[in-house]
């Protein structure tokens, strides 16, 4: 089986911070503007989800609409999970933050045990596959949590989250660039760009009432989606071979 993770480039890092965008500005559209609820979105969502994930596990190599399908998808489980711990069962932000990177970490520490990396050029085979979709899902629900803290429950608001998430995720950058450990460096960036999608996502959709620009869930997840679109369709393309 030929690695199942797409290159990391620019392309990779844009299409990530669109999804995780999608995650919560699709999420709320549906649960609110729909009116399906968080229970049901969540499990009209995981359905599809699951079909998906048997969709990408199927293949051989990566393949890029697969492939997006299940990030876009993961995204929005991810925000429906804290969201059901926080709205529905008033599980404190603080706890459900911690237990999360706890999950994350088992996680990270029974991938390392069993393969002996955690490096992503490495998802060769259905095992290491299974640990890299488990940990994805959890960092979006992580992310979730980590963003809804530090926007609400801190009272940053969404500007300020965007400028925050953004500025760490530049460090990481800028230490990687200095020689930090590239793995390390990847996660956390990973990590990151679900509270900087979840507080771009707000700040976009949400009234000016409440902070945001008040350009609405609709027109944010539409954009946002063809744009996705637009950069899987142009990798699913042949390269074009050189004269």
């Amino acid at each position: 089986m030929l690695n199942k993770v797409p290159a990391i480039t620019f392309a990779f890092w844009v299409i990530k911070l669109l999804s995780t965008t999608v995650g919560e500005t699709g999420a709320d559209y549906l649960a609110v503007n729909v009116g399906l609820g968080t229970a049901v979105t969540t499990g009209m969502t995981a359905a599809l989800l699951v079909a998906a994930l048997l969709l990408q596990l199927s293949r051989d190599r990566y393949v890029p609409v697969a492939y997006w399908l299940t990030v876009v998808l993961l995204s929005v489980v991810g925000t429906q999970i804290t969201d059901i711990l926080t709205d529905d069962l008033h599980v404190s932000l603080y706890a459900s933050t911690a237990v999360f990177a706890a999950l994350l970490a088992a996680v990270f520490f029974a991938w390392y045990r069993n393969e002996g990396t955690l490096d992503i050029n490495a998802i060769d085979n259905r095992r290491r596959e299974l640990f890299y979709w488990a940990a994805i899902l959890v960092t979006f629900a992580l992310g979730t949590a980590a963003g809804d803290l530090a926007t609400e429950a801190l009272g940053l608001g969404f500007r300020v989250g965007v400028l925050v998430f953004g500025g760490l995720i530049a460090a990481i950058c800028i230490a990687w660039r200095l020689g930090a450990n590239v793995v390390l460096a990847f996660w956390l960036a990973y990590i990151l760009t679900r509270p900087l999608g979840a507080s771009l996502g707000d700040l976009l959709a949400q009234s000016r009432e409440y902070g945001g620009l008040g350009v609405g869930t609709v027109v944010t997840s539409a954009v946002f989606l063809t744009v996705i679109a637009g950069l899987v369709l142009a990798a699913s393309l042949p390269p074009r071979r050189a004269r």
